[in-house]
């Protein structure tokens, strides 16, 4: 057994679990959830039946019947005397959805490979030769790349050389890097809520205590909010996205950009900016996302491929100071040995075509997001539809805390997607949800219409309590 969840976190991660009845199955589904979404990992010990029904203030036998059928389902495992945990997801297991032709997958919100990438991948393979001749992976990163990567943060405004650059295995290896050195057992961390999901991983891996900062979508920062918790809590980071945001799609303001740079300084935090998503506009032209001319040695940034090039080339970057570029790579093989070369030569190719790739990107989200936009307003005219420039996702206002409810009935229909709650930083969000638009449009129109057809289900299922705060709302 791995780990053990305690009742009152359980509780926490649960939210607003009774979202229809019987209650059992609303706490099922609710356990279902965060298991398929790996808020509770595999093997990792649920509360006693009597500790989880006095922390939740409902009857033994509610908790008894939920694990019953969490039993069935295959989601846990029962054991006398020993309690009961959680199992691996089996590939066909209950409340998944089927891996047939005609499901669709909007939990990664990632676009299709860029076109041009099969011919760049196939030249690159013509020197397969000189590339094997080579050690294989690299700590630092191959210096064409590095270079390449520094010219574009030199074309923003942000001059910079190969030596502040840090190539790795996609941002998400950037980022559990920089936690694993900058961050020690209870540093304080500030990130905004929701936020990208396997970033606030990361961080609470390294042992970090989150400090949530709003945003929205109509709003923007909370800089009451954002400016209060950095001169009471003194972060040593913040973990932040300044440019379509995921999953609000918002970006920054100049008074924004200012605020929290002036926040960061004044408290001596680190700003981690990731800007993976930075390039996907479709509205605004291109993006200067530089807090100033230039970058004050407080401000690292992440970026990589992942979202423009290909989910499957993991290819990312660290920019940041020469000196701490050379404790990343200190401490990297304590987590990984390298970058591999044959991808970092694919990824050097893509470059100078950089632009041609920001402009098909362009062309592709903006078909999906108008197609989802439409069809959301013909058939669920009460959701609240942000409007978004660029980015990946639109953050839907449901105006009933139902989104978890939601996601597990279209689950079964072939829908995959991620509710409000997963986006949290300290529970919540499940008014909201989030539908990538990075699929084809025709696609996007399938399963808008699913919601659709679910939504009326899910609401009638809902305990009055619950639909009368929608009601009370519309």
């Amino acid at each position: 057994m791995d780990s053990r969840i305690s009742a009152r976190a359980l509780c926490a991660a649960l939210g607003g679990w009774r979202t229809r009845e019987p209650a059992y199955e609303a706490l099922a589904d609710g356990i279902r959830l965060l298991c398929l979404d790996n808020r509770v990992a595999p093997r990792t010990a649920l509360p006693a039946e009597r500790e989880l029904s006095a922390a939740l203030e409902v009857s033994r036998s509610t908790v008894a019947a939920a694990y019953r059928s969490l039993r069935d389902s295959g989601h846990i495992a029962s054991t006398r005397g020993s309690g009961s945990v959680t199992l691996p997801l089996r590939r066909r297991d209950p409340g998944r959805a089927s891996t047939s032709e005609g499901a669709i997958d909007l939990q990664q919100a990632s676009p299709p490979a860029w076109p041009g990438l099969a011919g760049l991948i196939s030249d690159v393979a013509l020197s397969a030769s000189t590339i094997v001749s080579r050690t294989g992976y690299d700590v630092l990163g191959r210096i064409e790349l590095r270079e390449a990567i520094a010219a574009r943060y030199s074309q923003r405004g942000i001059p910079t050389s190969p030596n502040e650059i840090v190539v790795t295995t996609g941002a998400q290896s950037a980022i559990h890097l920089l936690a694993a050195v900058l961050l020690g057992r209870g540093d304080r961390v500030l990130i905004e809520t929701p936020t990208y999901p396997h970033a606030a991983d990361a961080l609470r891996r390294a042992d970090a205590r989150l400090v949530g900062v709003p945003v929205t979508t109509e709003h923007g920062w909370d800089l009451d909010r954002a400016e209060q918790a950095f001169a009471r809590t003194l972060p040593v980071l913040a973990y932040l996205m300044p440019d379509f945001q995921n999953p609000t799609g918002r970006s920054m303001t100049a008074l924004e950009r200012a605020a929290i740079l002036g926040a960061a300084e004044r408290s001596g935090t680190i700003l981690v900016l990731d800007e993976t998503t930075a390039d996907l506009d479709i509205d605004r032209g291109p993006v200067r996302s530089g807090f100033m001319d230039g970058d004050p040695a407080l401000v690292v940034r992440v970026g990589s491929l992942g979202k423009t090039v290909w989910g499957g080339l993991r290819v990312g970057w660290i920019r940041a100071e020469s000196d701490l570029v050379r404790r990343l790579v200190a401490a990297r093989p304590a987590h990984d040995l390298g970058t591999p070369e044959f991808e970092q030569a694919v990824a050097a190719a893509v470059f100078p075509q950089y632009a041609a790739v920001v402009v098909q990107r362009s062309h592709v989200l903006r078909a999906g997001r108008d197609a989802a936009i439409a069809e959301i307003a013909r058939l669920l005219p009460e959701w609240r539809v942000p409007t978004v420039h660029g980015g990946v996702s639109l953050w839907i206002g449901l105006d009933a805390p139902l989104s978890s409810a939601l996601v597990m009935d279209v689950r079964s229909r072939g829908l995959l997607l991620s509710a409000g709650p997963r986006f949290s930083v300290e529970g919540g969000h499940d008014r909201h949800l989030r539908i990538p638009f990075t699929a084809a449009p025709e696609e996007l129109a399938r399963a808008v219409s699913t919601l659709a057809e679910a939504w009326p289900r899910v609401l009638q299922g809902a305990p009055v309590s619950v639909t009368e705060q929608f009601d009370s709302v519309v």
